[in-house]
């Protein structure tokens, strides 16, 4: 009987701990945020929320099973883009002219989401939205082609830019999401493998969500409205739906909901990756592999889990300022701060700072999305020390953090040496007149 009381005191002690996903199951939280229709057999087969802010990790379930994220493939590609963008290559006005191939893309059934005309001139602003929103295929090529022509290179560049961002178990065998072999001849790689899906992780589709969002906050601009068109005006006008029913006008809407991106296929089931903001806090959600492809009601049946998670998020955990910039009580001893640190709270808890390594982190008992996360978070701090010598800051090499730290050693051993020394007096003097006293006592005698 004891044994079991210790056990469950245990037990009960591990699922309070914040980060550990022990309390209850995806739909379990699915229908206690009210989504009683949700069906267990449809739930995802992964998921991850993190704060968009802090990289921390809220939730996770399978977050590093293998899936194939299909059309969310196109934000690795529109990263590019907008890494392109950012160095001067284009710009949203950029005009780009419709090839008769990318007219032939667009004209495949199975793969096609939107009309591309050839002769037809579209911005790269439109090309966006119709990669982002409807999933054009051949707008996604259209804007690839602008980074890098070679559609192999380009695929490299992917497959690059993934490793940069840490994202560790992600393989990219093409630019859009539908495996090569679908575009029938029109996607002329050489070195890829025309018949594989790319394959990727919840958690490193929420590292690749975090530093897009962060870095390219725009990407925000073309996603949050559940109807979009291009070309008003013109005989090419189209508006697009979209498939994030969790936008504020959708059939699934919820408060903040602000991007991103959908995907579905027969390999992937029905995938979402979403940002939420409210307030000052900002979350990421991915969710892969829902439903069945075979019931295309897959793409509505992903949202109840998505809201749930996102709820969970919001309710649970806050993001607050820690601590401004200056002094301030970390590990212990008192720093100053270079900046402001920020972080995400517990609802309802407190959390530490700690100092190491010329730098302050959060202890919240959770888990950022990936060790680069991590790295950027931590905010450059200097310590008082010990009698007030200070250590080095974030720019000093181990070898000057020795050299400026050497003043203090030098004080404290030469310290140590006057104190022995004054011992050595105190006891040599104590012995003097010890033998004196004796010497005086045999004169007497």
């Amino acid at each position: 009987m004891k044994k079991k009381f210790i056990s469950w005191i245990i037990a009960l002690a591990f699922s309070l701990q914040p980060g550990v996903v022990t309390a209850n199951s995806l739909i379990e939280i699915t229908h206690n945020a009210g989504y009683t229709d949700a069906l267990e057999s449809n739930q995802p087969k992964a998921s991850i929320i993190i704060d968009a802010k802090s990289g921390d990790v809220l939730w996770e379930d399978n977050a590093d099973t293998l899936r194939d994220p299909a059309s969310m493939s196109k934000m690795l590609a529109l990263y590019l883009v907008f890494e392109a963008m950012e160095n001067g290559k284009f710009n949203p006005d950029t005009i780009v002219t419709a090839t008769e191939t990318d007219q032939a893309i667009a004209s495949i059934y199975e793969i096609s989401n939107n009309k591309i005309v050839a002769g037809v001139d579209y911005t790269v602003a439109e090309l966006i939205i119709a990669t982002i929103v409807p999933s054009s295929n051949a707008a996604t090529l259209m804007l690839a082609n602008l980074v890098e022509p070679d559609p192999d290179a380009f695929i490299d560049l992917m497959s690059a830019k993934a490793a940069e961002l840490g994202m560790t178990n992600t393989t990219i065998n093409n630019g859009t999401g539908a495996v090569i072999r679908a575009f029938q001849g029109h996607y002329a790689v050489q070195r890829h493998d025309i018949y594989s899906p790319n394959e990727t992780t919840v958690r490193d589709w929420a590292i690749l969500t975090y530093h897009f969002v962060n870095r390219f906050p725009s990407i925000l601009d073309y996603t949050g409205e559940s109807y979009i068109t291009i070309k008003a005006g013109t005989p090419y006008e189209e508006t697009f739906k979209s498939y994030n029913y969790s936008l504020p006008d959708g059939k699934y809407a919820l408060e903040g909901v602000n991007g991103l991106k959908t995907g579905s296929s027969p390999s992937a089931g029905f995938n979402i990756t979403a940002t939420a903001k409210r307030e000052d806090q900002e979350l990421i959600a991915v969710l892969m592999g829902v439903g069945d492809w075979s019931d295309q009601n897959g793409e509505f049946y992903r949202h109840p889990f998505l809201n749930a998670l996102l709820e969970k998020g919001f309710s649970e955990y806050d993001y607050q300022q820690i601590a401004p910039a200056g002094k301030a009580e970390a590990s212990g001893k008192t720093v100053t701060l270079e900046e402001p640190i920020y972080g995400t709270v517990p609802v309802g808890q407190t959390v530490d700072l700690v100092y190491a390594d010329n730098h302050v982190t959060v202890s919240n008992g959770l888990t950022k999305v990936s060790p680069l996360v991590a790295e950027q978070q931590a905010v450059v701090a200097k310590s008082s020390g010990l009698f007030g010598f200070g250590n080095s800051d974030s720019n000093d090499t181990s070898a000057q953090t020795n050299k400026k730290g050497g003043f203090l050693q030098l004080f404290l051993g030469v310290l140590s040496a006057i104190l022995v020394v004054i011992g050595l007096i105190y006891l040599i003097e104590k012995r003097s007149r010890k033998d004196r006293r004796g010497h005086k006592m045999k004169q007497t005698k």
